[in-house]
């Protein structure tokens, strides 16, 4: 039972707490000038040798509470302290979003985004991503598992207001009774990539069912851009449907497809195994990648690999395997560079991808500009023995997406 001790001690805690592990910033993102001459020269390596206008983010959450009238949606029972931990969570991500007023959260997401994407120097363009609900297989919502919703027709207004730094990734969940005709209706009207994350949404990739959508993907040159791996942010209900076999289906029938963050967390059931073990879903996303078939069909997007949970198999072998980088892409995973607890600086210079220098000045980028500080500190860590670093193309608009 909740009592009424749990709910102040609750406040009291996330009001002490959830800024230290969300964001805690010492400035402003119109601050840049006044970091010091080192991580200014960071800055300027990071961005030495990339083709200006061409930069592209694929991986940029909108997310709000429906204010405004946005037709966003976070889970009502994700806001109430009858749920303590989902709670925090939620205000979490509020406090790295740099929101203030629970009341105007959606303009203030918004606003905080566009303001740290103009304080970059060489910002190029982000994909800002619609997120669907969850869906039972009889084409009916399941409110009750959706955490959050993010319209395709707020995303399309917030393109259309910020053409210069935006670009669509609509989101239509394969079991929707008008999901064909969605995607038919979005395509004509410019989108390209669609955002799945199945542990979140109850998506089976490997249904025969989803054989008419993968069919109209195809048919519309569309791209599936799909959480793989374990999910820890939302949605941890269905994390078998993260197993990155599952997509073999929808390649096999020429969809093409980005698997986010490299299957970089959890396990999954390797089913070319007869004894079915658990294997680290990040071999399997490399099986699939190894296979000569799906050349030109699948690709890798690299949000999170930086994160202190995801160290470090999975880096250290994605900067190794440079035959792989032509069929990467980069992806923030914003909100997550601004939740402190899940980017910690000292590991990754315990670990050898950055220095003990490098660290103090990309601090200095993070406490400015969160976003800006995930795009220098991938440019700038190396493997640890033998030094290979994140080549510019996957930093840039993919020719083949």
């Amino acid at each position: 039972m909740i009592t009424r001790a749990v709910i102040l001690s609750t406040l009291l805690l996330c009001a002490s707490a959830c800024s230290a592990i969300g964001g805690s910033f010492s400035g402003q993102p119109e601050d840049l000038q006044k970091i010091s001459s080192g991580a200014q020269a960071l800055i300027q390596s990071a961005y030495s040798d990339m083709n200006e206008g061409l930069i592209m983010d694929y991986h940029t959450h909108i997310v709000g509470l429906g204010t405004g009238e946005t037709g966003a949606y976070v889970n009502p029972a994700k806001q109430t302290l009858l749920h303590p931990i989902e709670y925090i969570k939620l205000y979490v991500y509020l406090s790295g979003s740099d929101i203030t007023d629970v009341d105007n959260a959606d303009a203030q997401f918004v606003d905080r985004l566009v303001r740290l994407i103009n304080g970059i120097p060489n910002r190029g363009k982000f994909r800002i991503l619609a997120f669907d609900r969850n869906y039972a297989e009889n084409g009916l919502p399941i409110e009750e598992k959706t955490e959050f919703y993010t319209p395709n027709r707020y995303v399309m207004d917030l393109v259309n207001t910020y053409p210069d730094i935006f670009v669509p990734t609509i989101s239509v969940h394969p079991y929707r009774k008008d999901a064909i005709e969605r995607l038919d209706y979005w395509a004509k009207h410019g989108a390209k990539l669609i955002k799945w994350l199945p542990n979140a949404m109850g998506i089976d990739a490997s249904s025969p069912d989803l054989d008419a959508y993968y069919d109209a993907v195809k048919r519309h040159n569309m791209v599936i851009h799909t959480h793989v791996g374990e999910e820890n942010a939302v949605g941890e209900d269905d994390q078998k449907y993260g197993n990155p076999l599952r997509f073999r289906r929808a390649l096999d029938r020429g969809v093409k497809v980005i698997m986010a963050h490299v299957a970089s967390l959890g396990t999954s059931i390797d089913f070319d195994d007869p004894e079915k073990k658990e294997v680290p879903s990040f071999d399997l996303f490399l099986r699939l990648m190894d296979e000569k078939k799906y050349e030109g069909l699948l690709f890798g997007e690299i949000s999170g690999t930086t994160q202190h949970n995801r160290l470090s198999i999975p880096l250290t072998t994605i900067l190794e395997r440079q035959d792989l980088h032509s069929r990467l892409v980069n992806g923030s995973d914003y909100p997550l560079p601004a939740i402190n607890i899940v980017i910690w600086t000292s590991t990754l210079v315990s670990e050898g991808f950055i220095t003990t220098e490098e660290r103090l000045f990309l601090n200095e980028i993070y406490d400015i500009n969160p976003l800006l500080f995930d795009f220098v500190l991938k440019r700038t860590l190396r493997h640890p023995k033998i030094g290979n670093q994140f080549p510019p193309d996957i930093f840039l608009k993919h020719p083949e997406l």
